[in-house]
């Protein structure tokens, strides 16, 4: 891992890819980076690149802001007891994820459903990944889930302490519209976000939560609308796209038809930049290192979606739904990247090319506040062109 002093200079960039659905790629071949934020961008000519701490030479690959991943599941630093895994956050490093969203602490052995322990528990998640980012991946995490007898009282201790997640509304007791419409009203007014469980039951505990009840409880964020793991039919897959103006999520382990109904759907409306992306993992299926780069690579081939609109879909509109200050190429945003090119001997003569027809890229290197936090992936396909610290 390479560490970086103040200013970061990537130059030769041959495809800077911007996150932003209005703009998707911008007419710039290097980027500054000062103290972990973007402070420039545009032809190398044009800028002050003098005096950089560290200079990353692209070599005509694409730079893209770093991956979202909207709907997470995680317990306590880099291991899950869902699959008896270490290492799982650094492993999706390896697959272009910078950030992550915590949709509830759930797998936690014993996790506490009363209601001094679930805000304990919140709490101290949200604190130990504050405090600990694993390789560098920023986890925003702290994700109570709603308990029967919570007040609004409640939702204001858990805001002062620093809570700004609810994990999946559906996954404990509170399963009726008016009772999650209330709680999720009380969390909104203390500017905690929400995210509500869509589709049949995922974990013991869980059950089914249909159209009517998510859009009775009005939460900020429908969660796995194509399932998590099994989907909605399609008519209230479309009514709930149709019906609600929240953020539409996709995952990786969700139904897969479903989620190109959801996508399609939103493009009709004229309204895909409320399309986002998560892997809901850890779960039963296991932790999907490349599962965002997949739901990209699927999207963007079998929903005839430009590639470089699915890239927005995993950076942008997370970051802009989740309030980030990451996501997009922007002066002042986060300086964190994900450098990548044309796996080797894939099909299609550019990178977007070959992820329009299915396949993923090779990542070459990812940037975290302007660090380099990881080079040659070890997950990806190898990539065509790799970037090199100079």
């Amino acid at each position: 891992m390479a560490e970086t002093g103040n200013k970061l200079v990537i130059k030769n960039i041959g495809l800077l890819l911007s996150g932003a659905l209005e703009n998707p790629i911008l007419d710039a071949d290097t980027l500054v980076a000062v103290d972990g934020r973007i402070t420039a961008f545009g032809k190398e000519a044009d800028l002050d690149t003098a005096q950089a701490d560290v200079v990353v030479d692209a070599k005509g690959t694409t730079l893209s802001p770093g991956l979202i991943d909207s709907h997470v599941h995680p317990v306590i630093g880099d291991y899950t007891p869902r699959q008896q895994q270490i290492n799982w956050i650094d492993s999706c490093l390896h697959g272009g994820v910078t950030s992550m969203i915590s949709a509830g602490e759930v797998h936690l052995p014993g996790r506490p459903k009363d209601i001094v322990g679930l805000k304990a528990m919140a709490i101290a998640s949200q604190r130990w990944y504050e405090n600990f980012r694993p390789s560098g991946v920023k986890v925003h995490a702290g994700a109570p889930v709603i308990e029967e007898g919570m007040e609004e009282e409640d939702f204001k201790q858990l805001s002062e302490a620093g809570v700004k997640l609810l994990g999946e509304v559906g996954l404990g007791s509170v399963k009726a519209g008016d009772r999650a419409k209330e709680m999720v009203a009380w969390a909104r007014k203390y500017g905690i976000q929400s995210t509500i469980h869509t589709g049949g039951p995922s974990i013991p505990g869980s059950g089914l939560i249909d159209k009517d009840v998510v859009l009775e409880a009005d939460a900020d964020i429908i969660g796995h609308i194509n399932g998590g793991h099994t989907a909605l039919p399609d008519d209230q897959i479309v009514c709930l796209c149709e019906q609600c103006s929240r953020g539409i999520e996709l995952v990786h382990n969700g139904n897969e038809r479903s989620a190109l109904l959801a996508m399609r759907t939103a493009r009709e409306l004229e309204q895909v930049e409320r399309v986002i992306l998560g892997t809901d993992a850890p779960a039963g299926s296991g932790v999907q290192p490349l599962g965002i780069l997949r739901m990209i690579a699927m999207l963007s081939s079998l929903g005839d979606v430009p590639a470089e609109t699915a890239f927005c879909f995993a950076t942008g509109n997370t970051a802009r739904m989740r309030e980030l200050d990451c996501g997009l190429i922007e002066i002042g945003k986060s300086a964190d990247f994900v450098i990548m090119d044309r796996a080797q001997h894939a099909p299609g003569k550019t990178i977007l090319e070959s992820v329009e027809q299915g396949n993923l890229p090779g990542i070459g290197m990812t940037v975290i506040d302007g660090v380099v936090r990881s080079q040659r992936s070890r997950n990806t396909p190898p990539a065509t062109t790799l970037p090199e610290i100079v």
